[in-house]
């Protein structure tokens, strides 16, 4: 039910107020923290993320959202009075509740009605899209494939036959609804309700396009191209304008809004724009220094690694992590590198390695010293 949900911009935890820039951010972020991609088997982040999508669907359309701060949840319901359908397209009266509360006192009139058959934009459409850890990096091209209801190529989506027009309703005169006013002690109560004879659409259409069955649109596959940009994130939505669902009555589409999941990578992990990998070394090159080969999302990089490094030390790569979504320069790469210790030594390899570990002696291992030093204590 509709009075169960939570306000949706506690959902995304902005104020009412706030600005489109406010209310995208904070969807980015809360669908980040609950995608399914990044909480698997977790029922709870799944519902979550369910809930935050809704809200944004909302509160990022301009006339879902001046519905939803007047009316509330019911504003934006397709189930909320009577007639309701697949989804909400504006046509319910909001007038009703105007009326109702107006003729308590005697009043007629006065409350503003949606036109049925003015303009409405279409429906967005969803979709998620799984790309490389690279794709993401660098950005790319896809082709994805949607199902959307598009205008009637036969009727141009006025759902009637060629050559003829949709007559107005008679009953309703074109309003989609009749008002039934009844006389009570306290005044005069008004209702209203879709039109029975023209099912709240304000016009009769007696010969229906053939094609589209009087819908006015049709269902059809599209390819399109999507541009993906260099530095989008896992969770990020980006927008195509224009892709969705037709629109009605000479509106404009819906857009088509892809979701995007980044695969994981063998060697890479990402936070923000860096780039985080570990690196194996032998025991030599530790002690003696070495000149490694790096892979990095260019490709393979040369670095010259000091002597005496220790396992778990971590070098930069400057420049080499991911562009910044706003093409404003580039991440760092972090490399961590440890000490991969040799297997299946033959006698003469051991006896080396004591020979080396007792020309060593204890001057020179400090950091065994404090251990030690610290343990006796």
């Amino acid at each position: 039910m509709a009075e169960q949900k939570r306000d949706y911009y506690e959902v995304l935890g902005v104020a009412r107020g706030a600005s489109e820039d406010e209310i995208k951010k904070a969807y980015k972020k809360m669908a980040r923290k609950y995608h399914p991609d990044l909480n698997p088997g977790d029922k709870t982040a799944e519902e979550k993320f369910k809930e935050v999508n809704e809200a944004y669907e909302v509160l990022s359309d301009a006339n879902k959202r001046a519905r939803y701060d007047q009316y509330g949840h019911a504003g934006v319901d397709p189930n909320f009075g009577a007639g309701g359908g697949a989804g909400f397209d504006g046509s319910f009266d909001f007038g009703d509740l105007g009326d109702i509360f107006g003729s308590f006192f005697g009043g007629f009139g006065g409350a503003r009605r949606t036109n049925p058959n003015a303009p409405q934009r279409g429906e967005s459409i969803r979709m998620s899209l799984a790309i490389s850890f690279e794709e993401a990096a660098f950005g790319c091209e896809k082709a994805v494939t949607v199902e959307r209801y598009e205008n009637c190529e036969t009727c141009h989506g006025s759902g009637c036959a060629p050559g003829t027009t949709p007559e107005v309703c008679p009953d309703c005169h074109g309003t989609g609804t009749v008002q039934v006013r009844r006389q009570t002690p306290m005044g005069v109560f008004a209702t209203s309700s879709p039109c029975t004879r023209c099912g709240g659409k304000g016009r009769i259409i007696h010969q229906p396009c053939k094609d589209c069955r009087g819908t006015g649109t049709v269902r059809k596959r599209k390819t399109i191209q999507a541009s993906i940009p260099a530095g989008i994130d896992n969770g990020q939505t980006i927008s195509i304008r224009g892709q969705g669902h037709a629109g009605k009555n000479g509106g404009p589409a819906g857009d088509l809004l892809i979701t995007i999941t980044v695969r994981p990578h063998e060697l890479f992990r990402r936070e923000g724009t860096s780039v985080l990998c570990e690196a194996p070394i032998t025991f030599t090159q530790a002690v003696l220094g070495a000149e490694l080969e790096i892979p990095t999302i260019d490709g393979k990089v040369k670095y010259t690694l000091p002597e005496g490094t220790q396992s778990g030390t971590t070098f930069r790569l400057k420049g080499k992590g991911i562009p910044s979504l706003n093409g404003r320069g580039r991440g760092d790469q972090y490399v961590t590198v440890y000490i991969e210790t040799p297997r299946n030594l033959n006698k003469e390899q051991k006896e080396a390695l004591k020979k080396f570990a007792d020309s060593m002696g204890e001057g020179n291992y400090e950091e065994q010293k404090k251990f030690f030093k610290k343990f006796k204590k």
